[in-house]
């Protein structure tokens, strides 16, 4: 890799975080409205993820899927270009500039656990925003209810009325969040894409540009499972945390649970586990196959 490519990796994450919130943003849409609505005191207001996307459709057509998608696209950029960046250049840092040797999981880890922790600092506010915009909007089972005009009056009347602190409500679960879950989906992407390009040296099929579509698709996909199923309870605490309008609600995300789980058992901890495994697999495929292809653009595809 030469000396000056490091922006490379940054640009080429840029490009994978659009297209995940192309894919995913709909199922992220159904998560966070199955875990406002279903861990409240009074009960479940949603049978399960498909009750709530036809209610959705029914209401407010494909519009609805994709409410607060604007800042999701500008956060999801700007936090995948951060965690591709920042995880690439720790990685090559700790391996010694040796970006060609495979990474062990001594190497792996902290270094997708300081990307993660950096990121969360710029994702709080965008997904505080996404969420609060998420969960307006009515159908026959939630009471109308909309507050914001758009992403930007949210956060200028958040700001008004919380300060600017207000945007980080939720701060600490996401750092978590994105520290843990980080650490778990490179550790997962980097074993899987190095095991399957392994098979694939040891045996006499020929190595096509569609076979690396399929590692990416594979090692990506999985990915975001394993990170989801890894963090899902701290995603559920974050976005309790971020939508309560009660200012004197704990922000501790381990209280949080605490709370949910008095109300609903384990099952209210996983709330949103359908949609949000739905999502996992196709959007964060969608993300490594652009982050490669990108990377092989800018000459910083590795072997």
């Amino acid at each position: 890799m030469g000396e000056n490519s490091g922006y490379k990796h940054y640009v080429a994450g840029l490009v994978s975080g659009v297209s995940m919130v192309i894919v995913g943003h709909p199922f992220d849409t159904v998560k966070v409205k199955l875990q406002k609505h279903n861990t409240e005191a009074n009960g479940l207001k949603y049978r399960g993820g498909f009750h709530c996307t036809t209610r959705i459709l029914k209401t407010e057509g494909v519009r609805g899927l994709y409410r607060g998608a604007t800042p999701s696209f500008v956060g999801m950029a700007i936090e995948s270009s951060l965690v591709f960046g920042i995880y690439s250049q720790t990685k090559q840092a700790l391996q010694g500039g040796d970006d060609t040797r495979k990474a062990e999981p001594h190497i792996i880890i902290p270094s997708a656990a300081f990307a993660g922790s950096i990121i969360s600092f710029v994702l709080c506010p965008s997904e505080l925003v996404k969420c609060r915009m998420q969960i307006q909007g009515t159908d026959s089972v939630v009471p109308a209810y909309r507050k914001y005009s758009g992403p930007l009056n949210c956060a200028v009347e958040t700001v008004k009325t919380e300060g600017v602190k207000g945007l980080f409500r939720g701060g600490v679960a996401t750092l978590l969040r994105e520290s843990i879950g980080n650490a778990v989906f490179f550790s997962t992407y980097e074993y899987l894409r190095h095991y399957l390009h392994l098979q694939l040296k040891d045996s006499s099929f020929d190595h096509t540009n569609l076979v690396d579509v399929g590692i990416g698709i594979m090692s990506g996909g999985l990915g975001g499972i394993a990170f989801w199923s890894a963090v899902l309870p701290l995603d559920v605490a974050k976005t309790i945390i971020q939508t309560t309008p009660d200012k004197n609600l704990s922000k501790n995300p381990f209280k949080m649970l605490k709370l949910i789980y008095r109300r609903s058992g384990i099952r209210g901890c996983y709330t949103g586990l359908g949609p949000t495994v739905s999502r996992a697999f196709p959007a964060n495929a969608a993300a490594i196959v652009t982050y490669e292809a990108a990377a092989k653009l800018l000459g910083i595809a590795r072997d």
